[in-house]
């Protein structure tokens, strides 16, 4: 494995956006992925992998679908069930959702810890920092020195006291060989991930078919909603959820819409 060493030099040219943009949200949200890059939270890589899930955000309408809910409830579920959950945390999350980390982390007890693919010590302690800035009091995964089993990239790289030790581990942005490998050691895995088709949602326990700016904030909501909720009914909504059925119906969702899109354009409606 190579350490990443070289830092992306970024020269941002801010543009004005004026609200009534119809995709405004989005433009903001591209905005906070490049001022990640001049950063050193993301890598030109991360560019990548967002724009593939920004495809995607266009096929399911931008919207959080019937699917996702359906999906966030059994996580929320799932995270009050944990004895020991983890939010996991790469630099694309970092760049987008820190403080709706900081919350989400403050709202179930789940310590935040980093864990990038591309890896360099100054680039875990930026993301750190980045997470210490939005409020975050207790940070794993820096110079951490335990190994996921059956993973060979520096994705393997985790804390004892973290993603080793978690029975419930948060992932979102990420890719399906970590997701894989933390389902064979026995963890429930919690995936975000606007692609259906991925490996990381295939693999996961609960997909959760969302942008990760709508889906945080909706799963921490939903957590709240259920804190007082027994036992049994927590179960109960942690059981009834079958990924693979979400994952189909996310895929019919955008086959229904496309074929409705196509239809209207050719009959000349809007």
């Amino acid at each position: 494995m190579k350490a990443e060493t070289s830092q992306v030099k970024v020269t941002i040219v801010k543009v004005p956006v004026p609200r009534s943009h119809p995709r405004f949200e989005l433009l903001m949200v591209r905005e906070q992925m490049v001022e990640g890059l001049a950063r050193g939270l993301v890598v030109p890589e991360g560019l990548i992998a967002h724009g593939r899930g920004e495809c995607f955000d266009y096929l399911i309408g931008e919207k959080t679908e019937f699917f996702a809910l359906k999906a966030i409830r059994a996580a929320a579920a799932s995270f009050l069930l944990a004895e020991k959950p983890v939010i996991s945390v790469n630099g694309n999350l970092a760049a987008l959702c820190a403080r709706e980390l900081v919350e989400l982390s403050k709202a179930t007890g789940a310590p935040l810890e980093v864990n990038l693919f591309y890896r360099s010590k100054l680039r875990e302690k930026t993301v750190a920092s980045a997470l210490k800035a939005a409020g975050a009091s207790r940070i794993l995964g820096v110079n951490a020195s335990k190994r996921i089993p059956r993973l060979k990239s520096f994705r393997s790289l985790a804390e004892a006291k973290g993603i080793i030790e978690a029975d419930l581990v948060l992932l979102g942005i990420e890719d399906g060989n970590r997701v894989e490998a933390l389902r064979k050691a026995g963890k429930k895995v919690v995936v975000i991930d606007l692609n259906p088709l991925s490996r990381s949602a295939f693999n996961a326990s609960i997909t959760i078919i969302d942008n990760v700016v709508r889906a945080l904030p909706k799963l921490r909501l939903e957590i709240e909603k259920l804190r007082s909720a027994s036992k049994q009914r927590l179960r109960r909504e942690a059981s009834s959820y079958d990924n693979r059925e979400a994952l189909a119906e996310a895929l019919n969702y955008i086959r229904s819409r496309l074929e409705r899109l196509s239809s209207n354009l050719a009959s000349g409606r809007s």
